[in-house]
């Protein structure tokens, strides 16, 4: 956290970031075996066009075809130890692929999300959220997995 801190300072930030914390987590146990579960992705890198660049909102994007690349030079990670240009190393839809032929899980949603990095845990919980949460029951999503940068 000290180091998150110095690094928030180091951009400009001149509040410390207040992190979230729940007495009661949101998640919930599976109520069918992993191997009939949907399965989606849920990362907060932004689709790579001139829209995603520009513009924080949330996104929707096909699994398939993988997508080649996507927009995380905005955010904070760094940048002097990794990369993002593989993107199957943060966004793990090949690895999903594997599994949904062996059959460890049931399929995959036919698309996954993308959710702006946001210091406004409201906006996060009244907006960004609720409308993640409706993408994947659109999809009868089971499980999400999250994937921040």
């Amino acid at each position: 956290m000290t180091r998150t801190r110095d690094l928030y300072r180091a951009q400009g930030y001149t509040q410390d970031y207040r992190w979230a914390h729940f007495e009661d987590a949101p998640f919930s146990e599976l109520t069918k075996p992993l191997s009939e579960c949907r399965v989606t992705v849920i990362t907060t890198a932004m689709p790579d066009t001139e829209t995603g660049r520009s513009v924080r909102q949330v996104y929707s994007s096909d699994c398939q075809p993988i997508p080649q690349s996507l927009f995380t030079e905005e955010l904070s990670w760094d940048k002097q130890a990794t990369h993002t240009r593989d993107v199957a190393s943060f966004v793990p839809l090949e690895q999903l692929n594997k599994l949904k032929d062996s059959g460890r899980i049931g399929s995959i949603a036919k698309q996954f999300h993308s959710v702006p990095t946001d210091y406004s845990q409201r906006n996060t919980i009244e907006n960004d959220g609720p409308d993640i949460l409706k993408r994947c029951q659109e999809e009868n999503v089971d499980i999400a997995l999250l994937v921040p940068l």
